[in-house]
C-alpha cells in the first residue's frame, strides 16, 4: 500500500513512522541503557529518515535479495591500487610520521604497532583527517535502525552514538559521520568508539580534532585485535607453478619455512627474516595467477577486522611499508582481469557450490574461498588452476 502512495506522501508517511518508532521502540530502550530525555530528545530533534541512503527497506516491505546484481561491475584487483590514490598516502604518512615523531614512537612501544601501519590506517580513513564526513550520525544511524538490511546492528550503533553524548565524548553537533555512520579520523562506529578509542595522553578521546588521539585509538583497535609484535604484515612474493593457488587462505597456513623449502621466495631476492621463517604464513593471491602474490602473517587478519577486504588489508600493508621504507610499487603486473558483472560471477559461485565447493557465498565478489574453489575445480578437470573468475569458467560452470 505505501508504494501506492505518491513520492511527498510516501515521504511524509514513513517520517510518521519513524517519529513513532523513535519514541516507542528506541527510547525505552536508549533509557535502559542510560540515555538521558534530554539526550535523546537534542539527539534527534528535527531528525527525519534519510531515504537516500543505501541498503534500505522501506516499512513494511520484506528484505528481498535482487536475482541480478547489476549494481556493480566485477573489477579488476589492481584497481584498488590506483597509484595516485597509493602516493597520496605514503607522501602524506611520511610528513606526518616526521612532526609526529615522538607520538609514534610512544605507540610503538606501547602497543607495539609499527608507526607505518598506523599512518596507513589513518591516510586510507579519512585522508589523515581532511576527507568531508558530512552526515548527521543521528540521522544516519537512525534511518539505518529503522529501515536497513541489518537493523539490529545499527540499533546497537545508535545506542551507542547517544552514550557518547551522554557521557560526554562528544556533543550531539560534533556526531558527524560517512554515509554508513563511521565517526572522526579514524572512522570508528560508535561502539568501536567506546570500546577502542583513547586520549594519547589520558581522558577523553578527541578522534575529530586531536591527531595523537588518532593514532592512538587506531593502534588501541589493532593491539586489542591481536596484532603480534616484532611480525610484519607480509611480504610479495614468487609462487612457482609447482604450489597450487588452491593453496590460498587463512585456514592454511604452515611455518614460511615450510612455504620457502616449496619454493616460494620473496621478490626483493632476500630470505625470509630468521624470526619470520618460525612463525606461521598464509597464501594470499588477490587475483589469482594474475597479480601479485603474498605471504602474510596473522597481522594481515588483523588489519582486517578494521575493515574485512583482503584489498583493504593489502592497501594498508603496502601503503604502510611505502611510508617506511621507501616508494616501491608492486613487482608483480595485475592482470587485465574482470569485466564481469556481478550477477554472472554469483552465478558461476552458485555452479560450484552446486559441486560441492565452499565459495563462501554467491555475492559476485571473488573472496579466497571462490578464488581457490575455482582453482579446486580447474585441477579436477585438468586444467592448470588459474584462481580467479574468467568469462570461460563463468561460462563452464552458470
Amino acid at each position: 500500500m505505501l508504494l501506492l502512495l505518491p513520492l511527498p506522501a510516501l515521504a511524509q508517511s514513513i517520517d510518521q513512522q519513524f517519529r513513532t518508532w523513535l519514541q516507542n521502540d528506541l527510547w525505552p530502550e536508549a533509557s535502559r541503557a542510560g540515555v538521558s530525555q534530554s539526550t535523546f530528545d537534542t539527539a534527534f530533534a528535527n531528525v527525519g529518515p534519510n531515504l537516500d541512503l543505501p541498503d534500505l527497506v522501506m516499512p513494511g516491505q520484506a528484505v528481498q535479495t535482487p536475482q541480478r546484481q547489476h549494481q556493480a561491475e566485477f573489477g579488476s584487483p589492481g584497481n584498488y591500487f590506483a597509484e595516485n590514490i597509493v602516493s597520496s598516502v605514503t607522501a602524506g604518512g611520511r610528513q606526518r610520521a616526521g612532526y609526529l615523531s615522538g607520538v609514534l614512537k610512544d605507540l610503538e612501544t606501547r602497543y607495539g604497532v609499527p608507526r607505518g601501519i598506523l599512518l596507513a590506517v589513518w591516510g586510507r580513513e579519512s585522508g589523515f583527517g581532511t576527507a568531508r564526513i558530512p552526515h548527521n550520525a543521528f540521522q544516519v544511524l537512525g534511518t539505518k535502525a529503522f529501515m536497513a538490511t541489518r537493523k539490529e546492528m545499527f540499533r546497537a550503533e545508535v545506542i551507542a552514538a547517544l552514550l557518547m553524548v551522554e557521557r560526554g565524548h562528544a556533543r550531539v553537533g560534533d556526531m558527524k559521520s560517512s554515509w554508513a555512520g563511521a565517526l572522526g579520523q579514524p572512522q570508528f562506529l560508535p561502539t568501536s568508539y567506546l570500546e577502542h578509542a583513547v586520549g594519547h595522553a589520558g581522558g577523553r578521546a578527541d578522534i575529530w580534532n586531536s591527531e595523537a588521539d588518532t593514532l592512538a585509538s587506531i593502534a588501541n583497535y589493532l593491539a586489542h585485535f591481536g596484532w603480534v609484535r616484532r611480525r610484519d604484515w607480509g611480504f610479495e612474493v614468487n609462487v612457482p607453478a609447482s604450489v597450487s593457488c588452491a593453496l590460498e587462505g587463512p585456514d592454511r597456513g604452515r611455518p614460511i619455512a615450510e612455504w620457502a623449502s616449496m619454493g616460494v621466495t620473496r621478490v626483493s631476492g632476500r630470505p625470509f627474516p630468521e624470526h619470520e621463517q618460525r612463525g606461521e604464513g598464509f597464501l594470499m593471491m588477490p587475483a589469482g595467477r594474475s597479480g601479485p602474490a603474498f605471504l602474510v602473517t596473522p597481522n594481515f587478519y588483523v588489519i582486517k577486522e578494521y575493515n574485512e577486504s583482503d584489498l583493504y588489508a593489502l592497501f594498508v600493508g603496502h601503503a604502510g611499508d611505502r611510508i617506511t621504507y621507501g616508494d616501491s610499487r608492486f613487482s608483480g603486473a595485475w592482470g587485465n582481469v574482470g569485466g564481469l558483472m556481478r550477477s554472472d560471477v554469483a552465478a558461476m559461485q552458485r555452479g560450484l557450490q552446486a559441486l560441492g565447493y565452499d565459495t563462501g557465498g554467491a555475492d559476485g565478489l571473488a573472496g579466497f574461498r571462490t578464488r581457490r574453489s575455482i582453482g579446486e575445480w580447474q585441477q579436477k578437470a585438468g586444467q592448470a588452476p588459474t584462481c580467479f573468475p574468467d568469462g570461460s569458467i563463468v561460462r563452464a560452470l552458470r
